[in-house]
């Protein structure tokens, strides 16, 4: 199968086909699950026909092209795909709250400056 070029996440488009790493094909791309605005790829969620979507994390999948994704595992792996959960929490570091005393507060318990956003 020519799957075409390499491409980047950004323009990934659904319904290419997914294949393990045994070259068979465990499904379609439903959508990417990326953070665009900090350039994380977090990863895709698939549309399989007996197991109805699945989530694939980025470390699992070894190349994307224009019509096809080559995964790192192989269709048995790819059976036992979680299912799609929420959103990951989204973490955010407030320069404004710190302050001499909660930096070297944080730098003796080892707490971190890091909020949950949401």
């Amino acid at each position: 199968m020519d799957e075409g070029l390499p491409i980047a996440y950004e323009v990934l488009e659904k319904g290419v086909p997914v294949l393990s790493a045994d070259g068979e094909q465990v499904g379609t791309v439903h959508h990417v699950v990326a953070a665009p605005e900090k350039d994380i790829f977090h990863g895709l969620v698939i549309s399989t026909p007996q197991h109805g979507r699945r989530f694939v994390e980025a470390a699992d999948i070894e190349s994307l092209h224009e019509r096809g994704v080559d995964l790192r595992i192989d269709s048995a792996a790819a059976q036992s795909l979680p299912q799609p959960g929420g959103g990951a929490p989204v973490y955010d570091e407030d320069p404004a709250t710190q302050t001499k005393w909660s930096h070297l507060v944080r730098k003796y318990t080892g707490r971190s400056d890091w909020h949950r956003q949401g």
